[in-house]
């Protein structure tokens, strides 16, 4: 009697951040599962695909193991005739069984979970509604775990002003608490984190407040803070903003402080979230990805009490927000702000292509009369450079000058950059 020839199988599994788990033990119970469900069948795994940090929500084309996985489908020469998933919770999400099996049955590969306790029949109505109910259970269990670590973040903030994470606010650093109060994350050498005022930008932070409420402009504060050599928040602090320029500081940069709760004393937590949107539209298959997007400051979680050293108190802040919000409705009222030295029309529209700093103030005024209509010649545009510029500043050529602006302090009009500030009206 001839001896029935093994059956290779190929090893599929998951585990991503979210679980909350090590990849190492993870795989092992998994694949322990798989193998426990072929043993008897004379299986043998002889290849695996394991994805690490990836989250359940992405379609197997997504997932760098799966993909793979499915790739390996399309190829005769395989060697595997089946696939073994441990955990179909962790495989499977949401309409993804739905989407995938097909692909199985056309190139004749079988698929096997414990749950069925061998190789599901794609013709088997109790097979594809038993791995439905598993597929959505696990979308059912990760809105959970998102459900669950949103909530305690809320409390730990709202409650405890517990530090979060994340990069300090410019004017802070980090300064350390004691071993993390997870017991689990202790053992792991994880130390709990605070705010402490930083004594080189810390006194920066106080004088944009209080500038600001002298009637300075944002605009006015950032040029005076390049005059003075004082370097932007990315620029002081490299390692944590490699992805910003460093350049100067920007109208932008002096809002994000101004608008800062923390520099109050209190902790804040949700100012951004992150929301999952069709990566195609035209593919839902797709699926989603996140995109990060800001909250309106009623959704932010302020702590109740003072969790570390402020800066600023809460009067002086909440005076700056009402002033700001009044300029955001177009209605300053009697408060009578310090702009730049001149009011330019093309004002934060064109840029130094050269420092990427001088967009205070950038062109003169064209002209108002009838002088500007299509039919007449407009006055030229001529290039601002404030004073403030750090790159060599050459005599200004008339306005007959062919070349203009000047060559050696090239002007960027209208250039479309992330960090573009929006024109003011």
């Amino acid at each position: 009697m001839t001896t029935p020839q093994p059956k290779l199988f190929a090893f599929y599994g998951r585990v991503s951040t979210e679980d909350n788990q090590d990849p190492k033990s993870s795989r092992s119970w998994q694949l322990t599962r798989a193998t426990t469900l072929i043993q008897p069948h004379r299986g043998s795994i002889v290849t695996e695909y394991f994805d690490v940090g990836q989250s359940r929500s992405l379609p197997w084309q997504r997932r760098t193991q799966a993909n793979q996985l499915l790739a390996a489908l399309r190829n005769p020469q395989r060697g595997f005739s089946a696939v073994a998933v441990g955990e179909p919770h962790r495989a499977f999400y949401g309409n993804q069984f739905g989407l995938t099996v097909p692909l199985f049955a056309h190139y004749g590969v079988e698929l096997w979970v414990p749950e069925i306790g061998g190789p599901i029949d794609p013709d088997n109505e109790a097979h594809e509604l038993v791995m439905s109910v598993f597929a959505g259970m696990s979308k059912g269990e990760r809105n959970r775990i998102k459900l669950r670590v949103r909530t305690a973040m809320t409390a730990q903030t709202l409650l405890e002003g517990r530090y979060l994470g994340g990069r300090p606010p410019y004017g802070y650093t980090l300064r350390d608490l004691g071993p993390h109060p997870n017991p689990a994350k202790a053992a792991d050498g994880k130390r709990l984190k605070g705010l402490t005022p930083d004594h080189e930008t810390a006194p920066i932070v106080s004088r944009i407040f209080a500038e600001f409420l002298t009637g300075i402009g944002l605009f006015a504060i950032a040029e005076g803070l390049i005059a003075n050599h004082v370097p932007c928040p990315s620029a002081h602090d490299r390692a944590r903003n490699p992805h910003r320029s460093g350049i100067a500081w920007s109208k932008s940069a002096v809002r994000v402080i101004l608008t800062n709760p923390r520099y109050t004393g209190r902790q804040v937590w949700n100012k951004q979230r992150t929301d999952e949107v069709l990566l195609d539209v035209d593919d839902v298959a797709m699926g989603h990805t996140g995109v990060m997007r800001w909250n309106t400051r009623d959704k932010w979680v302020v702590s109740k009490e003072i969790t570390h050293e402020p800066l600023i108190d809460d009067a002086t802040f909440e005076q700056v927000q009402a002033i700001l919000q009044r300029r955001g409705r177009g209605t300053g009222g009697q408060h009578v702000r310090q702009r730049t030295r001149n009011p330019y029309v093309f004002r934060g529209m064109i840029y130094c292509a050269a420092c990427d700093a001088c967009r205070a103030s950038t062109t003169t005024a064209m002209p108002t009369t009838a002088a500007a209509s299509p039919r007449n010649t407009p006055s030229p545009i001529r290039s601002h450079i404030p004073a403030t510029c750090t790159y060599a500043r050459t005599p200004s050529p008339t306005p007959s000058t062919p070349g203009w602006p000047l060559p050696s302090h090239p002007i960027a009009s209208n250039r479309q950059s992330p960090r573009s500030p929006t024109p003011n009206p």
